[in-house]
């Protein structure tokens, strides 16, 4: 047999032994708290759709009306001629909104974080990442060339040590929600670790933007924090505001620098022009309605009291992403299972995307949902949920 081919039988056949292969559900319906799976509805529960827009008949319409406009595809890469008025627009509206002079799409988050960090770093520098990061942060990292080093969690002491030793140009990268566990990184005590040895920090916002904050700005506005604190700032478009793609935020001098040197961005062809005017339709949704981060709290609050009745093993998250750790893959295999036959979605989590003995249910909430919704999910893990 072809070694190539050996490898991926045996590496395939282990995975599956492991109760670690993954499947891909094939939807027959627009994203939304129900979804179709396979002839049959379930109430999704697994979903990065947290302010419920991405079939929102505002945006639908936008990016239908944007199709006929500017049609399709975009044509080129954003340096040839790809680069249309809604591309434009949408960073013009994203700068603004992140309170940043601008901002500059990329057709995904692991293109812009991996994009950013390559761009920014050499060999020589340093760059400190939070062992839970997000796998795109944790490879630009290691891409990059520069000495890659990871701090505990959210341990701002260890980092700071780490910067005291480090004795050279120095890069922190964190999530802001961290996409896994769901809780926040300490960010406010973070930036002044960087500003006192002159490091600079980027924050990957993907699942706090749009939803944290009064304006929904995300964790750097909970955190009080401007681009002299956060010099670099990611999000992504694919999560609260429903569409696709991600941004990078900060100075003028950071932007024209990702311009020029970016290869993620450079040799790549544009977004689609109605994707990214579909994403302002998004965008304005956002500001108009804060009752969909309102509402979304208040779900956050409803599900955490009931696990708690329940006496469920909830990880901390004040965040839409509601852990519950199972431990072993095989028994979050099955708890997902057990769910499923009873309608509910919820994605199962394992090794290596969590860490070995640390499988878990990652529930997801959206504004979309509603209470009966979610008390039907606290009544299906009663009854699912082994009990001691």
């Amino acid at each position: 047999m072809n070694p190539f081919a050996q490898r991926l039988g045996e590496a395939l056949a282990q995975r599956r032994r492991d109760n670690l292969y993954r499947e891909r559900l094939t939807l027959d319906s627009a994203q939304g708290p129900q979804v179709r799976v396979d002839g049959r509805d379930y109430l999704n529960f697994c979903s990065n759709d947290y302010l419920g827009l991405a079939a929102h008949p505002r945006v639908v319409a936008r990016l239908r009306a944007a199709a006929g406009e500017y049609g399709v595809g975009s044509g080129a890469s954003h340096l040839v001629c790809g680069h249309s008025a809604p591309h434009e627009e949408l960073e013009e509206a994203l700068a603004d909104f992140t309170g940043r002079p601008r901002a500059l799409l990329y057709s995904s988050g692991y293109m812009a974080n991996t994009g950013v960090l390559t761009s920014l770093l050499r060999r020589g520098d340093h760059v400190f990442e939070d062992r839970l990061n997000h796998a795109s942060l944790l490879d630009g990292g290691l891409f990059s060339g520069a000495r890659f080093k990871r701090f505990a969690h959210n341990d701002v002491a260890a980092l700071e040590a780490g910067l005291d030793a480090a004795g050279g140009p120095s890069f922190v990268v964190v999530d802001g929600v961290f996409s896994m566990d769901g809780d926040s990184a300490p960010l406010a005590a973070l930036a002044r670790a960087c500003a006192a040895r002159e490091a600079w920090l980027m924050v990957d916002d993907a699942h706090g933007f749009g939803v944290l904050g009064e304006r929904g700005a995300g964790s750097v506005e909970v955190a009080g924090l401007d681009d002299a604190g956060v010099p670099v700032l990611m999000a992504t478009l694919g999560k609260a505001l429903g569409t696709a793609g991600a941004f990078v935020a900060g100075s003028q001098l950071l932007i024209e620098g990702l311009i020029q040197h970016s290869r993620n961005y450079i040799y790549t062809t544009a977004l689609p022009p109605a994707l990214a005017a579909a994403s302002l339709e998004a965008l304005a949704l956002l500001r108009e309605e804060s009752w969909r981060r309102e509402h979304l709290r208040a779900l956050i609050a409803r599900f955490r009291r009931g696990a708690g009745q329940l006496e469920l093993p909830l990880m901390a998250s004040a965040s839409p992403i509601q852990p519950l750790l199972a431990g072993d893959a095989a028994r979050a295999v099955a708890l997902g299972e057990a769910l499923r036959e009873r309608g509910l979605l919820v994605g199962a989590i394992r090794p290596p995307t969590v860490p070995r003995g640390t499988a878990r249910l990652r529930i997801t909430l959206s504004a979309a949902h509603s209470e009966a919704q979610v008390d039907r999910l606290l009544d299906a893990l009663g009854h699912c949920w082994p009990r001691r």
